[in-house]
């Protein structure tokens, strides 16, 4: 059994929240600290997730590191753009999960997410948002919000329903063309999504029995 947080859905309470303003001043203001072992580089990178607010992650150490990767390279010669090609995980981040394929990152952002609202975007952004309107189609999501934000996303849906409604067995049904709910703002997207929490929410109530 799946034990939920009192904390979910909710409002994080004060007493957990990070000062964002002194995290800020202590990542470029604190100096590093040699005796303390909670500040040292390891592997190329912090070795943690820690905090500015404990020294244990600052601008001193990127600088460090970049450096440290400098003299590397020129040490054997190595020359040409010091990137990889993979992105590193953000500083901040708690907890990470590796993936070997694109598609099993995206399932896992998808079976995680309890709404999805869409920026207009290229390619890679009309897939991944084929892709969830199909899952909500055949009810592998269930009642999971799909928002579209800007002007470029009506005309998309509405040649989905003019084409695909338009042969003799249609391609599908009238109901899946009303899965993704058009907006123009960013503003109308939260709506919606404060919306759906409260449904969620009305939901989770306990049902009074006679």
């Amino acid at each position: 059994m799946v034990t939920i947080s009192p904390l979910a859905g909710q409002p994080a309470p004060n007493e957990m929240l990070v000062d964002a303003a002194r995290l800020e001043r202590e990542y470029y203001a604190r100096t590093f600290e040699e005796d303390d072992p909670g500040q040292l580089v390891r592997f190329g990178t912090s070795g943690h997730r820690r905090s500015p607010l404990r020294g244990s992650f600052t601008e001193a150490h990127i600088v460090a590191i970049t450096q440290a990767i400098r003299d590397y390279r020129r040490g054997r010669g190595i020359d040409g753009p010091p990137y990889t090609f993979e992105q590193n995980v953000n500083a901040f981040v708690a907890q990470a999960f590796e993936h070997r394929t694109f598609f099993t990152r995206l399932h896992q952002f998808v079976l995680a997410s309890d709404a999805f609202i869409v920026a207009p975007g290229g390619i890679g952004t009309v897939l991944e948002t084929v892709m969830i309107w199909q899952l909500l189609q055949v009810r592998h999501l269930q009642d999971t919000p799909l928002i579209l934000v800007g002007k470029m996303w009506p005309g998309l849906v509405e040649w989905a329903r003019s084409s695909m409604l338009g042969f003799d067995s249609p391609l599908a049904s009238p109901e899946d063309l009303t899965i993704p709910r058009c907006v123009a703002s960013a503003d109308e997207a939260i709506a919606i999504v404060h919306q759906h929490r409260a449904k969620w929410l009305h939901a989770q109530s306990p049902i009074e029995r006679p």
